[in-house]
């Protein structure tokens, strides 16, 4: 069953194309273009998620969020061109579940409104595809280019973490965390292991990665198969 998902943001075009994108990933999208019209159209509607831009007229994007989230457990994707680390852990100590920074892909979002969409409980896809890597989270495979790829289990938890959140940049501690089921010894070191094995094993060039990227002094985070990075 597809998904119903209200879009909030001021910018007409951009709300376009987001609103594109979802309905060609299989959604059911609904557009309004100011704070207030958000609230009214999820009461009324009642719909799974809310893709919802911060600095939104009439109500501010972090009112709406205070206010419906007040008011029932809709799960929230922020959109926001603030970078700011305040900005962001305002935003998620809100009520949101994720934010996406501007400027971004499309895909990146689809990807993010996907794994809040399975995090909560409701509709989301347990097959992930960025560029040409592909992760099925329900048949435990990876692929490269149509070529089936052998994971270990933590190898696969690794780059299903990644594959949930494209361009999400995951510290070291939280891949810990998410491993801890799958490799009881796993420490940061482990994690640059397993990194460094994944890559030999779906990056073309595993010196010059696409897909499993470094944030130097962070963590990790999944590329799009086409710009390369340390």
């Amino acid at each position: 069953m597809p998904a119903r998902i209200l879009v909030a943001e001021d910018d007409r075009k951009q709300a376009d194309l987001i609103r594109r994108y979802l309905e060609r990933d299989g959604h059911l999208a609904t557009v309004v273009h100011d704070g207030r019209a958000a609230i009214e159209h999820a009461r009324r509607c009642a719909p799974d998620l809310l893709v919802l831009d911060l600095t939104l007229p009439a109500v501010n994007g972090l009112d709406v969020c205070r206010t419906l989230r007040s008011e029932r457990d809709l799960p929230i994707v922020v959109l926001t061109a603030r970078a700011g680390e305040d900005d962001l852990v305002l935003g998620l100590t809100t009520g949101a579940d994720d934010y996406v920074t501007k400027p971004y892909r499309p895909r990146e979002l689809l990807a993010r409104v996907q794994a809040v969409l399975r995090r909560s409980g409701r509709v989301g896809p347990e097959r992930y595809r960025i560029g040409g890597l592909l992760v099925d989270t329900a048949r435990h495979e990876v692929e490269v280019s149509g070529e089936p790829v052998r994971t270990t289990p933590a190898e696969f938890a690794l780059l299903a973490c990644l594959a949930a959140a494209p361009g999400r940049v995951f510290t070291r501690q939280l891949l810990l965390e998410r491993l801890g089921g799958f490799d009881r010894e796993v420490t940061r070191r482990t994690i640059d292991t397993h990194v460094l094995n994944l890559r030999r094993k779906i990056e073309p060039v595993p010196a010059r990665p696409r897909y499993v990227l470094t944030v130097y002094g962070v963590g990790y985070k999944l590329g799009d198969g086409v710009s390369g990075a340390s």
